[in-house]
């Protein structure tokens, strides 16, 4: 007895390899590629194969007979008693041409190959998508029957299975699986597909809501989940029985959850608001198609719709399968599978297993390579305020990672010792010399960057101009919310819109810009410099809107307190906890690798939140701190305080340690 593989170094394959290793009988894996031979070199290495018993057979899917040479046809012909077609597209955003190329044309030749092979049987693994959008039960022994086979996963799926049926030569048997996830027991898997694809979504709600609130949401069809280790089991089991030729077998849950149902049941196990009333999508059935159509065809609604599922992953044609019409008999299934002791596991029972190896593995937020070396790989980046500081700091660890930089500060010299640094960190740095409060050199900045390095990527809005005085000793002083103003908003402002252009012009950009915790907490004795970022805040928000289609992104940086040169003259500071420039610049990091709208600390959204829902309090907080807090001599100079409470050193070291960085 041997075996003949397709897609033996895919998911479904080598879940089955693992099975028919523990009968007797050589395995040959068809490999179009040394990326396939090294799967399975990897595959062999893993499990301790015994040389021999997995074999490589050189071939391709897209040509005759597979591509088989005439000696291996030869070697193999009458050799080969079971057959498994598992080769296929099952990615719904592939184009309509490759999987007919792969689905259709690909079983095709698998047909011809196992004909020349003189095949015992041919197993042909479809799936429940060969129905399409049948409305109502599809059994085993239905396949003409299917319809709403518009999308190319559908028909080709279907067409796949008609070859078998109509032109296959040796016996055959067909199986199609349910909606395939990870192993039962560990949650392994490789792909994101299916109900994967909605598990942002729940992680996004986590972590808005706490998992106690109750959460509205729909309820849709029916959603058939297998685990991979079920799937195989079964296969396994019914392609060794006796007795089944020409036979069709739904390998899917007989008891399938409706769509809420699996939401609810993946919320808990990622520890998510769980939906405590769902509607019926049937329930909008009365809209006349002709008017549902129309309204998300308007460019404001599909553009919304297209934003939001991209960003979370979800690919729109995966939507349909929300409200699945169409539930799936398996009788004869489970008919085969009788006394075996395989059957279903409920998805309660493994849910946890698939969304913890999902979190920990497959999330797009940690999978693949997102390190910051790759991130900024090829990218000419801009930091303003670089010669101290954050922007000194930031520089220093991008850096560290092979990035290209241009830097922008006021201090030729101090601009001058960062760019040594920088080098022997292995970065490249171009240094310019820059008053940021000065709009026209900005104009100069801009035509000079733009011309000698051609583009602008990531754009760091670091440099800023920080007034720490009440409002009661600035009433004659309105210069200082001028300078402030001056550099803080309109200078960023001034950089960012001269480099916008060009960032589109260029495919897609991304704006930094650092802000403060100020503007969510509204600290006191800053309300020169929190208005000034607040107004940063406003403009960054509405620049996103606007540039959200054409990928140029932009992301605020509510910084806590920084030990920078900014805050050194504040005496008072010197007590108070702060963070380091290089711990300032891990948030930078950040920002670039995520591109989040926003990156703020606990204890400012905290504080955002108490101004929102009980604003009377946050006012009395803030009240409390602006009396303990005095202003400086130098800002009290010349006038009568408006307060002469001091606190004691007990109060003052409470309130700063449990308002961390509140004043910046």
């Amino acid at each position: 007895m041997a075996y003949f593989l397709t897609g033996g170094t895919g998911f479904l394959g080598r879940n089955l390899i693992t099975r028919l290793l523990k009968r007797e009988g050589e395995i040959y894996v068809l490999c179009h590629d040394q990326i396939a031979r090294d799967a399975l070199a990897a595959y062999q290495e893993e499990h301790n194969v015994p040389k021999g018993r997995l074999n490589v057979i050189q071939g391709n899917l897209t040509e005759e007979r597979l591509g088989l040479s005439e000696s291996d046809i030869a070697t193999l012909r009458g050799k080969i008693s079971h057959f498994f077609h598992l080769a296929a597209i099952y990615d719904l955003k592939a184009t309509a041409e490759i999987q007919e190329a792969v689905n259709i044309a690909g079983t095709q030749n698998a047909v011809d190959a196992a004909a020349a092979l003189e095949a015992g049987c041919l197993h042909h693994i479809s799936s429940i998508a060969s129905a399409g959008l049948y409305e109502g039960h599809f059994r085993e022994d239905m396949f003409e029957e299917a319809e709403h086979l518009e999308h190319p996963y559908f028909s080709t799926k279907h067409l796949s299975e008609k070859v078998v049926r109509e032109k296959c030569t040796v016996p055959f048997r067909i199986y199609r699986p349910g909606m395939v996830v990870g192993d039962s027991k560990t949650g392994i898997a490789d792909r994101v597909d299916g109900p994967y694809y909605f598990f942002k979504l729940i992680q996004r709600i986590r972590e808005v809501l706490p998992a106690w609130v109750p959460t509205i949401g729909l309820e849709g069809g029916f959603l058939n989940i297998v685990p991979v280790d079920y799937v195989t089991d079964a296969l396994d089991h019914i392609a060794h029985k006796d007795g089944l030729d020409s036979n069709c077998f739904h390998l899917t849950d007989p008891k399938p959850y409706r769509s809420g149902e699996v939401l609810n049941i993946f919320a808990e196990a990622g520890h998510a608001p769980r939906m405590a009333v769902r509607f019926d999508t049937k329930l909008f059935s009365f809209i006349p198609n002709q008017v549902r159509n129309a309204i998300l065809s308007l460019p404001t609604v599909k553009q919304i719709a297209d934003v939001t599922l991209k960003d979370l992953g979800i690919p729109s044609s995966a939507l349909q399968f929300f409200s699945y019409p169409t539930e799936f008999d398996c009788r004869e299934t489970q008919k085969a599978l009788k006394g075996s002791g395989i059957e279903c596991p409920r998805l309660t029972s493994y849910a946890p297993a698939i969304w913890d190896y999902w979190e920990r593995t497959l999330d797009p937020q940690i999978s693949g390579d997102r390190s910051l070396n790759a991130r900024i790989k090829d990218k000419m980046i801009l930091i303003t305020g670089a010669s101290s500081g954050i922007g000194q700091a930031t520089a220093y660890k991008l850096a560290e990672n092979n990035a290209e930089l241009i830097l922008v500060a006021r201090d030729e010299e101090k601009l001058a010792n960062t760019k040594l640094e920088v080098e022997k960190r292995g970065g490249i740095a171009h240094t310019y010399q820059c008053d940021l409060s000065n709009i026209e050199d900005i104009e100069k900045l801009s035509a000079e960057v733009l011309e000698n390095h051609g583009k602008v990527d990531i754009l760091i809005n670091n440099a800023g101009r920080s007034i720490r005085r009440s409002i009661a000793n600035s009433i004659d002083r309105f210069h200082d919310f001028q300078r402030t103003m001056q550099l803080n908003y309109f200078g960023a402002l001034k950089l960012t819109l001269n480099l916008l252009p060009s960032m589109e012009e260029n495919g897609g950009g991304h704006v930094i810009n650092i802000s403060s915790i100020g503007v969510l907490t509204n600290a006191p004795r800053f309300s020169a410099y929190v208005a000034s970022k607040a107004a940063l805040d406003a403009f960054t928000r509405c620049a996103a809107s606007e540039y959200s289609d054409v990928n140029v992104n932009f992301t605020t940086i509510n910084m806590p307190l920084v030990k920078t040169p900014m805050i050194a003259p504040t005496k008072i500071y010197q007590s108070v906890p702060t963070l380091t420039p290089d711990e300032a610049a891990d948030m930078v990091a950040t920002a670039i690798i995520d591109k989040p709208k926003r990156i703020a600390t606990n204890l400012g959204i905290f504080g955002q939140l108490v101004h929102a829902l009980f604003p009377k309090l946050a006012e009395i907080i803030m009240n409390s701190s602006f009396r303990m807090f005095p202003d400086s001599k130098e800002s009290e100079q010349g006038k009568e305080a408006r307060s002469k409470e001091k606190a004691s050193s007990a109060e003052l070291i409470a309130l700063s340690a449990l308002l961390k960085g509140v004043h910046l």
